[in-house]
Order: C-alpha cells, then structure tokens, then sequence
C-alpha cells in the first residue's frame, strides 16, 4: 500500500469529521475547506474534489451543514458552507467517538509483546 494509499483509507472513516471541524472555524467554499484541511494538517492530508464535494452534499442532506450562494476570496460565485446546530451537536459526538478510537489503538500499539515462557 502506497504512502497515499493508506492516507485516502484513514481519510475516508474521518472526512466528516475533519469537515465539520473545519466549519467550526467559520464558514468556507469547498475549496476553501480543503486547503484549510490542508494548512491545519500541515500539508498531511489533502483531500481531493471528488471526495470532498459527495460529503458536503451528505452533510448537507443530514442538516448538519447549510449552504447558500456567495462570493469567494477571489471573488467568483460559490457555495459557502457552514455548520448547523446540529452539526455542532454531531462535530461533539464524533470527534468524542474519534478520541476514544484514538486511545484505543495507542493502547494496542503501545501494548508489549509477551515474553516467550520458558518451557
């Protein structure tokens, strides 16, 4: 599996969460979300148009964010997200939900291998 491989497949359990994060720091065009995404992660995890557009429109069917039309930075005509309360509620609960999947693996991982009994 590839260095970019393993990134899409970690990306795809958190991307809505990365997503509603991202909005909880104000509201943002697609594009604009995945550079932020980008910047946030230091330039870890890039998420690409074809993902990220179905999640928006997911989240958006879900009522956990809001879209209207505006302007961008550079001043083109876009769709700007931003979070509902109950995408603030869901942003709550999933990133609870990701932090105890978190520990659980730095419990695995950390866990030491048994020493071979001697027989």
């Amino acid at each position: 599996m590839s260095r970019g491989d393993a990134r899409a497949d970690m990306l795809q359990g958190t991307l809505d969460l990365l997503i509603l994060h991202a909005l909880s720091l104000g509201p943002m065009h697609g594009w604009g979300l995945s550079r932020r995404i980008r910047d946030l992660s230091r330039d870890v995890l890039q998420i690409n148009q074809g993902s990220l557009y179905p999640a928006l429109h997911r989240l958006e069917y879900r009522d956990l964010i809001a879209a209207e039309w505006g302007t961008s930075d550079n001043g083109r005509r876009a769709k700007i997200y931003a979070m509902t309360p109950k995408g603030r509620r869901a942003l709550g609960a999933e990133r609870h939900a990701w932090e105890r999947f978190v520990r659980a693996m730095q419990w695995v991982l950390e866990a030491a291998e048994p020493e071979a009994s001697a027989t």
